[in-house]
This record gives structure tokens, C-alpha cells and sequence, in this order.
């Protein structure tokens, strides 16, 4: 009997390829395994709020007493958090035994199908899906959404969270060409709900060839707001006085309008009440998304690992207030964009703590402090590299005052190597006894 240690293992040496674009062996696995839906399936993809937007639906969902599946995509710490029934992380033995049962139907289609370990994964958290009598299922896309393995499930609803730069080796090098790669969880006759202000016109266009039941913000629904509360409209439904949501930053508003969006349009199958709609958005957790950790200094953590998710940390960070120095921890994969995740962040990060991370495609800590000292332009501000997230976070523990704040960002592993024995909860050296 293998561990579910082991079988990640086994899918990790299985395929040649880390990400190999393509649906065929994925399905021909999948129909050997039978796995069907009989629930509504709402398929998320975006460049940044996928997680968020299905951990709103999830909560929302679960107020209105709806058994839920969500599968999201990586993981933070375990590996078990990228199931969760019924609003919990799934077991580690039905995982287990859901592994064995795609192995057995991946030796079953000769010759034996090669998956790689998403795609291995995935079809094993499909499977147990598939066998949990659930009332909806809510799935994340992996990569872009035309060849993502998630994508051989028919959704009844597809939102489309945000379109920008990012993976371009795979999904292309412009906007447009990244918008069609999403699009490609629409389907025809089907409600795609698409929250980007400014959708690249490939998204809107693919809607219309293959037609779908295409919902705009800013034409088929909207939202409004002031300091206390905030208000949305769509197609023949309006909620009014809501609270903001649990998670925090600016950007949530737009993924909660198309969390709100998909639920108008699924109403007639999953009916939810207003006040499933304020408790859920009101208690919605997801760690890593801005994710603020009282203490002195103050922590943030963010997986904010390219430009446009740099971005909107950059104006979350400056709407906290003022903090005397700003420390970051910083770790990324060696294909990111840098440079405009650096022109965004430096002027509010005085102190960069750069990390090594363990996988094999992230850039090293010390490469990362060599691209940032080449575009910094700021004499005040200081770099040094680390070999890991937790001995960077000591360090800026150790430098930091009680009034300062330190910032974790960059990949999943940068956060998830901070938060694997738990939440942090500071103390600045002078104020420890």
C-alpha cells in the first residue's frame, strides 16, 4: 500500500514534462474511469481571483445548506487542501485509494497512458468528486483553460475572473492570445460570466462564435459602493447594504460580483437566499490572499506572483497606512516577470529578504537579489538572499521594530514555507521579555 507521499512521487516521475498542453490522454483516462457529474459545475479561470471567487462561492453555497466540492490548485502546505467536501479538507486515505484507481485506468488504456502530475492529480480529485453525492461542484482551472485538464468536465456555468500577463511559454504572448486560452471553458448555450473590466476582445468574440450566455460587468451587472457597504445589480436581481467581504483588498469587489453573477444565473438549479449571500461573503476565509496577521510587526501574506497580482498588493499595501519600514520575503518561479513586479513594490519595500524555494523552477534567492539590485534605484533600500522562506522570515524578524510590517510574497511555496508549522505570530525582539 503506497502513501499519498508516494503516489505524488510516482506522478512526479511519470511524464517527462512538468505541464504538457493537452486533453486526449487526460480523457481517455477519465472515460475509462467513468467520471460523471449529475450537480451543477461552475469552472473558474483567470489570471488572479480564482481562488478567491471559488472560496466565495464555496461560503456562500454552504450557507444555503448545499453539499460543495471545490478543487483549487496549488497548495499551500498539504497537499489534502486542494479537495475540500463539504467544507472541509478531504481525508488522506480516500485520496490515497482515488490514486490507485487511476493508476489502475491509466495501465488499462495501452499502451499506458503518460500523465503528468496535475493531470494524474486532477483526475483523482474528480474521481472522488464525482463519488461524494455533492449538491455543486466548483473547479479551479490549473493553466489557462482550453487545455487544462479540468477542462474535460462540461461546466453549466464558466467565470473568467481576470485576463493578464502570465505562463505566456504556454498560453501565448499578449493578452488576446492568453484570453482565448480561457475562453475555452465557455460552452455554447451556457452562462460564462467574465469580471474583468477589460476583457481582451478574444473573450467577448469566442462568447459570440460559440454562443454562450455571455455576463459583462459593467453591462450585464455591476456593482457600486462607499465606505461601509456596497451594492450590486444584474439581470433581474439587486442585493443591497452588503457587508465587503471577508477577504481583504480592493480586487475582491470585482470577484465577488461574479460570484454573485454565476449565482443569478444558476438560480433556478441552486436557489441561495440574500442572507446566505451577506453570512457567506461575510465569512469567507482563504489564506494567502492578503492575508493580514495581527502581531507586532504586523504580517502579510500574499501569492501574488505576477505583475498584475503585484499590482493590486502594491495598492493594498498602501491603503494599510504608514508602517516606519516595510521588510519582504520574496521567492519566485525562474519565468516570472520581474521587472515590473520590482518598479511596482519598490517604493514601499524597504528591506528585501530573497529566498531560494524547493522546486526545481524557482529562480534562487541569490539570482533574484542580482535582478533586483540591477533596476533598484533606491539608496535607502537593502537586499539579501536566503535558502529558505523561514530562515528569511527570522531575519526580518530580528531586524524588524514592533511598528514595522513584513510582507510574504511571491510563490505559493514562498507562503506555504512560512505557514508549515502554522500561522506566525510575531514578536519584535525588544518586545520579548
Amino acid at each position: 500500500m503506497k502513501t499519498l507521499q508516494d503516489w505524488l512521487d510516482h506522478c512526479e516521475r511519470l511524464h517527462p514534462k512538468n505541464i504538457d498542453m493537452g486533453l486526449d490522454r487526460v480523457r481517455a483516462v477519465a472515460q475509462r474511469m467513468g467520471i460523471q457529474f449529475h450537480c451543477p459545475v461552475i469552472t473558474v479561470a483567470g489570471t488572479n481571483g480564482k481562488g478567491s471567487t471559488c472560496a466565495m462561492l464555496e461560503a456562500i453555497l454552504g450557507e444555503s445548506g448545499y453539499k460543495t466540492g471545490v478543487y483549487t490548485s496549488p497548495h499551500l502546505v498539504h497537499f489534502e487542501e486542494r479537495l475540500r467536501l463539504k467544507g472541509e479538507a478531504v481525508a488522506i486515505d480516500p485520496l490515497v485509494d482515488a490514486f490507485e484507481r487511476v493508476e489502475r485506468a491509466r495501465c488499462q488504456v495501452p499502451p499506458d497512458v503518460s500523465l503528468t502530475y496535475f493531470e494524474f492529480s486532477t483526475l483523482a480529485i474528480l474521481d472522488l468528486m464525482a463519488r461524494a453525492e455533492l449538491d455543486v461542484v466548483i473547479l479551479e482551472v490549473g493553466l489557462g483553460g482550453r487545455l487544462d485538464a479540468v477542462n474535460i468536465i462540461d461546466p453549466d456555468c464558466a467565470i473568467i475572473t481576470s485576463v493578464d500577463l502570465d505562463h505566456m511559454e504556454f498560453l501565448g504572448p499578449d493578452r488576446e492570445s492568453i484570453g482565448r486560452e480561457k475562453a475555452g471553458i465557455m460552452r455554447t448555450g451556457r452562462p460564462v460570466i467574465v469580471s474583468d473590466p477589460v476583457p481582451p476582445q478574444s473573450v467577448v468574440d469566442h462568447a459570440l462564435e460559440i454562443g454562450a450566455d455571455l455576463w459583462r460587468l459593467g453591462v450585464d451587472f455591476n456593482f457600486s459602493g462607499d465606505k461601509q457597504q456596497w451594492a450590486w445589480a444584474g439581470r433581474d436581481r439587486r442585493y443591497a447594504g452588503l457587508a465587503y467581504p471577508a477577504l481583504r483588498g480592493a480586487n475582491q469587489l470585482l470577484n465577488a460580483s461574479g460570484v454573485l453573477a454565476a449565482l443569478t444565473a444558476l438560480r433556478e438549479r441552486i436557489p441561495v437566499t440574500a442572507q446566505a449571500v451577506r453570512n457567506g461573503l461575510a465569512m469567507v476565509a482563504l489564506p494567502g490572499r492578503f492575508q493580514i496577521v495581527p502581531g507586532e510587526p504586523t504580517l502579510v501574506l500574499d501569492v501574488a506572483h505576477n505583475p498584475h497580482a503585484a499590482a493590486a498588493l502594491a495598492v493594498n499595501l498602501d491603503a494599510m497606512g504608514f508602517f516606519p519600514t516595510t521588510h519582504a520575503i520574496f521567492g519566485a518561479m525562474a519565468d516570472k516577470d520581474l521587472l515590473p513586479m520590482f518598479e511596482r513594490l519598490n517604493p514601499i519595500i524597504d528591506r528585501w529578504y530573497f529566498t531560494d524555494l524547493p522546486i526545481a523552477r524557482a529562480e534562487t534567492g541569490v539570482r533574484l537579489c542580482a535582478h533586483w539590485q540591477g533596476v533598484n534605484k533606491r539608496g535607502d533600500a537593502s537586499a539579501q538572499a536566503f535558502g529558505d522562506p523561514v530562515h528569511a522570515l527570522q531575519a526580518a524578524v530580528a531586524a524588524a521594530d514592533p511598528a514595522d510590517r513584513i510582507v510574504v510574497f511571491g510563490s505559493f511555496h514562498t507562503v506555504g514555507g512560512v505557514l508549515k508549522d502554522g500561522v506566525p505570530r510575531l514578536s519584535a525582539r525588544h518586545m520579548n521579555p
